[in-house]
């Protein structure tokens, strides 16, 4: 029975890509620190969830606590390590920057050691697409240049990224970093654009629309995301002169068993057409106020997912509508709304 240590399970996508592997036979040992970024009844809902599921343990600390981190790992002896776990949300980084270098850059950096203690078959790091900047050409690609990050957040990831690498190469520790796009789905995170505005347009309240709509993102499901995880998982970069197939457009260092893969729907829908869908599935007319850019906001992001494809023969292909109406069948039944 493989075994697989997974930070973050109380999280969005945790959650899901813990279920989705317990469904699979496979044995889950959870991480979380429960904090307070967002209602801490949702995480510990989700949890309850993988709790009564065969084959799932959890421990609840912090990423920062290293003798409660290397406890659970030497204990559980995974095969397997997936760090999800992250302090989240672009806007919030003007905030409380101080938090994001805490989780993002302390609490990976614990993660990856642990796991070269441990010699892990594989270790798997979510990043982020924000790690592209202001890049103007798209769809973006994991060969593009990611050197202008234009929040803390997006720095914080970047320097997981660099601390992955510098692992994989002193220590042949195979690693992937994956490149999360615009998210959402079931369970989702109350602090993301959907939630809001799903919470908003049932209340009657107005919704906040940056740069006036004119904003595209690369939504992707939270089903397709876990699905693509899983693929990846059983696709670990090879280590230096292993005699392997060359994979088109494939990014694997030259110096270390490594290598960065976007997951994203290969599709750019632009803000307003996604606020018109959500307001066809809720039967509710939005209020819109209209802003200007947000500091730090990019006005696009677009992924070009054919590396994820030539990896794993998959790519993300739920259409926007049908998970827009999966998240609000979730929505009005977990609120009773």
């Amino acid at each position: 029975m493989r075994r697989v240590f997974i930070t973050g399970t109380a999280g969005f996508i945790g959650f899901h890509l813990a279920r989705l592997l317990l469904s699979q036979g496979w044995q889950v040992a959870g991480y979380d620190g429960m904090t307070d970024y967002y209602d801490v009844r949702l995480k510990r809902d989700r949890h309850a969830i993988l709790r009564g599921l065969s084959g799932f343990s959890a421990t609840e600390a912090m990423l920062e606590d290293v003798p409660a981190l290397d406890a659970a790992m030497d204990a559980f002896r995974p095969e397997v390590v997936i760090h999800l776990a992250a302090q989240a949300g672009v806007r919030y980084s003007l905030e409380n920057p101080r938090s994001y270098v805490q989780s993002n850059v302390v609490g990976t950096f614990n993660v990856i050691e642990a796991a070269r203690r441990l010699g892990v078959d594989h270790l798997m790091i979510a990043s982020t697409s924000s790690v592209y900047g202001a890049n103007e050409a798209m769809p973006f690609r994991e060969t593009d240049k990611a050197d202008g990050p234009l929040t803390i957040y997006a720095a914080t990831k970047k320097a997981g990224e660099a601390m992955g690498h510098s692992y994989a190469h002193l220590w042949n520790l195979p690693t992937t970093m994956f490149r999360f796009f615009t998210v959402y789905g079931p369970w989702g995170r109350p602090d993301m654009a959907l939630f809001k505005f799903t919470d908003a347009i049932l209340e009657g309240r107005p919704i906040d629309i940056y740069n006036h709509g004119e904003m595209w993102r690369d939504f992707t499901y939270v089903g397709d995301l876990v699905e693509a995880i899983r693929l990846l998982i059983d696709a670990p970069p090879p280590r230096p002169g292993a005699a392997l197939p060359v994979v088109p457009g494939d990014n694997l260092s030259k110096d270390a068993p490594y290598r960065i893969v976007n997951i994203g729907n290969s599709d750019r829908i632009r803000l307003l057409d996604f606020v018109e869908v959500l307001e066809e599935v809720l039967g509710r007319k939005a209020i819109r106020n209209m802003m200007p850019m947000q500091k730090g906001d990019v006005p696009a992001t677009w992924a070009d997912a054919t590396l994820l494809q030539a990896l794993t023969g998959y790519r993300p292909q739920t259409a926007l509508r049908q998970g827009v109406q999966a998240f609000a069948e979730w929505h009005r039944d977990y609120y009773r709304a």
